[in-house]
């Protein structure tokens, strides 16, 4: 996890919310990082876990990322959470809860929906706090740089 906090500092670099992630295989080995990118790419789907999926999956040449593991700064949305679960990822490790878009317990339950196919073993308040202080940290900076209105 702190790995992905690492990362999700990257983000700030280029004005993103410091969402960061790693995935690693069975053995603890990593395969790939990423952090939001949505600003720097004006890409909507350029959350940390979709970037970290498509590049694992180009190094190890397959869809399917059987046994691995997602370690991620804030609990993954719908989007996110689904392209988990189609993956395959086996187990899903993330810090802060979402209660306003998180789909991985707040909102909803992907990741274990008994009406998928596949299910995803989850921990959730990994690092937690360090994770709620940088994102608290980055939207009081957008609040205090906003405009009047």
């Amino acid at each position: 996890m702190r790995a992905a906090l690492e990362e999700a500092r990257l983000a700030l670099e280029h004005e993103d919310v410091p969402i960061g992630c790693v995935l690693v295989d069975a053995r603890g080995v990593e395969i790939a990082r990423a952090h939001n990118a949505r600003e720097r790419d004006a890409e909507p789907t350029a959350h940390a876990e979709i970037l970290a999926l498509r590049d694992a999956a180009a190094k190890t040449r397959t869809w399917r990322l059987d046994g691995m593991t997602l370690y991620v700064t804030l609990e993954p949305c719908a989007m996110c959470a689904g392209a988990l679960v189609l993956a395959r990822v086996a187990r899903l490790v993330f810090g802060a809860a979402d209660p306003k878009a998180g789909a991985v317990g707040s909102l909803y339950n992907i990741a274990s929906d008994p009406r998928l196919n596949h299910r995803i073993e989850v921990a959730s308040g990994v690092l937690a706090g360090e994770t709620v202080s940088l994102l608290k940290a980055f939207f009081a900076g957008k609040r205090a740089s906003a405009p009047p209105l």
